[in-house]
């Protein structure tokens, strides 16, 4: 007699890993008020292709290999404690300070470091261009990054699901930081391939008018930074507060995807933690708060 196999049950998809990443928002104050920093992504890029985002990516093994005592300006403890995050030991948070000044030297030329002028700054892309590593162009110019620069922003830990970018999730820090003087941004022509420097509010219109893509870390930190008149004013709102801690839910809504953030009545968490919208509909290819563009300063 034959015995019939039942059918095999599919094993479960594993998790996506989590990845530590580290973006900044560099900051300049103009006659119309403060511009911030954007780059515009390789159309291969396999993160967020084609969209406008802020200078960053993933931490990197170096980062933590640093020497500290030569090309840091606060000790470990000290950079811990600015994040406020108790579960991430102090030698991963310097890093990720490291990455965020690594990534936006490398993405726009420009580097945040104590006492550098506009030739040091040319010099140290000049090494970056004959491929010399982050760590090793401190250690031949005897730099020191300028960490106290920055001030950690917001935290966004991508969903299980995201709305962009599926199979990828990251662990984001965001820090905001002034534009160094007397340096000049410029894309690398190889993960960007634009630098440009927006409004946040002029930015938002340019893509409600489809003129750019963003992804939603992005629409939501624009709509924070507009609602400031200066680079002196987002620096103090950032030095008075603990970063935001932004873990978006995905979920189904009228044939649908959106995302909903701290405070939306689809969130576990209730308290809002930024001003703005607090749910995005996926509506074609764009996002968009459910009330149009006006919720954007709600």
């Amino acid at each position: 007699m034959q015995y019939a196999h039942p059918e095999s049950t599919p094993e479960p998809s594993p998790p996506v890993p989590i990845r530590h990443a580290a973006t900044v928002l560099v900051c300049r104050d103009s006659d119309a008020g403060p511009e911030v920093l954007m780059i515009q992504r390789h159309a291969l890029s396999d993160v967020h292709a084609g969209s406008y985002v802020f200078p960053g990516g993933k931490l990197d093994a170096a980062d933590a290999r640093l020497d500290a005592g030569l090309h840091l300006d606060q000790e470990h403890a000290q950079l811990h404690a600015l994040l406020h995050e108790p579960e991430t030991d102090a030698a991963t948070a310097a890093a990720l300070h490291v990455a965020a000044v690594r990534e936006a030297f490398e993405e726009s030329g420009l580097l945040l470091a104590q006492g550098l002028d506009a030739e040091g700054a040319r010099r140290a892309s000049a090494l970056a261009a004959e491929r010399v590593p982050f760590n090793d162009m401190l250690g031949q110019m005897g730099l020191r990054l300028d960490t106290q620069a920055m001030r950690p922003w917001s935290r966004w830990i991508t969903p299980p699901q995201p709305l962009h970018s599926p199979g990828k999730r990251f662990d984001t820090r965001f820090f905001v930081a002034q534009a160094p003087e007397g340096q000049e941004a410029c894309h690398d022509d190889h993960e960007a391939v634009l630098c440009a420097w927006l409004r946040p509010r002029a930015a938002l219109e340019r893509y409600w008018a489809g003129e750019i893509a963003l992804a939603g870390p992005q629409v939501m930190s624009l709509a924070h930074l507009a609602r400031h008149a200066s680079v002196e004013s987002i620096l103090a709102e950032a030095q008075g507060r603990a970063p935001c801690l932004v873990r978006p839910v995905t979920f189904d809504v009228d044939g649908g995807r959106a995302a909903a953030y701290p405070g939306d009545e689809r969130h576990p968490e209730r308290q809002r933690v930024m001003p703005g919208p607090l749910r995005l509909v996926l509506r074609g290819r764009r996002l968009e708060p459910p009330g149009g563009f006006d919720e954007f300063w709600a």
